[in-house]
């Protein structure tokens, strides 16, 4: 059976982080695993308290997973300090984990900054050299590019940039760019620059998307799927757990995990 393991903050409201992640994995009929980096107190509408790992401890999840348990692909989520950053950069590369999708968790929904500098700092110098596939948000993407990401065209220049930086591929996300009716998301897969993109949807069931993107990618690269193919079909399933969302809470609302990856 094939395997993923994610890196990545709890939301006990089951909607994003390693809850949304493992969910994901199952959905796709892969083994998943988790490696805690933090816990938070979060609901869909507000994120009342955080509460980091320490780095040693979340190197050492890593460590007896890799000991024991094949890791056939990995994702990175929430990491809230250059240490824990440093911590799982290290981890990684000790475990030989060659498929890794970084979902670099820089800019809120809002547009406030996340990371402290310094952390932004290591994300680019230490963990991006790791990843397989990169896949900021338009926010992000220009935090890492080093300029506005307002439109595709930006957006392509942005993931060209990105993937200097050492990645071996950089999925832009759109979401959150006004693109007009269509969802764009621009992938360079290290050759070429492919677009992306399904109806938008108007939903507030948007909880988690980020998270549950990144690891439907990390299942299908297990898969062993090709990097366009993974791309699209995660698109796909995400776009799918939106439009049957339960629902659920007074805010932005949870996904729907268990909907069928292949469409059906």
């Amino acid at each position: 059976m094939r395997t993923a393991l994610t890196i990545a903050g709890s939301d006990p409201s089951g909607g994003a982080g390693i809850q949304a992640d493992l969910k994901t994995f199952a959905a796709h009929g892969v083994y998943g695993m988790a490696a805690l980096t933090a816990l938070t107190a979060q609901n869909t509408k507000a994120v009342t308290g955080i509460f980091d790992v320490d780095p040693d401890f979340v190197a050492r999840q890593i460590d007896t997973i890799g000991d024991d348990v094949p890791i056939h692909a990995a994702k990175t989520g929430m990491l809230s300090s250059a240490a824990i950053i440093r911590a799982v950069a290290e981890a990684i590369a000790r475990n030989g984990i060659e498929t890794l999708v970084v979902d670099p968790v820089m800019v809120a929904t809002s547009g406030d900054r996340l990371l402290a500098p310094e952390a932004e700092e290591v994300v680019t110098t230490v963990l991006l050299p790791l990843a397989t596939v990169a896949t900021p948000n338009a926010d992000e993407a220009a935090v890492l590019a080093g300029f506005a990401v307002d439109g595709l065209d930006a957006a392509k220049e942005a993931a060209r940039t990105i993937a200097g930086l050492g990645p071996g591929a950089v999925l832009v996300k759109g979401g959150h760019r006004d693109d007009g009716n269509e969802a764009k998301d621009v992938l360079f897969d290290g050759e070429a620059i492919h677009e992306i993109s399904l109806p938008r949807l108007e939903t507030t069931s948007t909880h988690g998307t980020g998270c549950t993107l990144s690891a439907a990618i990390a299942a299908n690269l297990a898969l062993g799927r090709p990097m366009r193919e993974a791309v699209e079909r995660a698109k796909g399933y995400v776009h799918r757990a939106m439009a049957s969302a339960p629902g659920l809470g007074g805010g932005h609302g949870p996904l729907r995990h268990d909907v069928d990856p292949d469409g059906g």
